[in-house]
């Protein structure tokens, strides 16, 4: 699947535009909070995983566990990309032209947003 039908898709699945009537930073506010939470999810799956020492990633099912997490965590990235005007096809590019930007000017491994 592409980005493209993804937000299509997705977008069609976005109920709290139709059953809260939130001014346009609260409906920035709301998907970056849902972002985080999703994310905090998919963070506390792993940190489960490293508490039961385990050397190598786990099985299947533990690995399609995080990848629905990561799903979430992507609904959430493209509900804020729309929310900000963009699409993640849009927000993509734009990350690989700042990362192959910085490898280019060899500060890919430094410090910070501007460099």
């Amino acid at each position: 699947m592409d980005f493209g039908t993804y937000d299509i898709r997705a977008r069609q699945t976005a109920v709290y535009k139709e059953v809260l009537a939130y001014a346009p930073f609260e409906r920035i506010l709301y998907t970056v909070l849902g972002l985080t939470g999703e994310a905090g999810e998919l963070a506390n799956k792993i940190k489960k995983i490293l508490r039961k020492d385990e050397s190598i990633l786990p099985g299947l099912e533990v690995q399609e566990a995080l990848a629905y997490e990561l799903g979430d965590v992507l609904w959430y990235v493209n509900a804020v990309a729309d929310e900000i005007g963009f699409t993640l096809d849009e927000i993509a590019k734009m990350n690989l032209e700042k990362l192959e930007s910085r490898k280019e000017r060899e500060v890919i491994k430094g410090d910070g947003d501007s460099r």
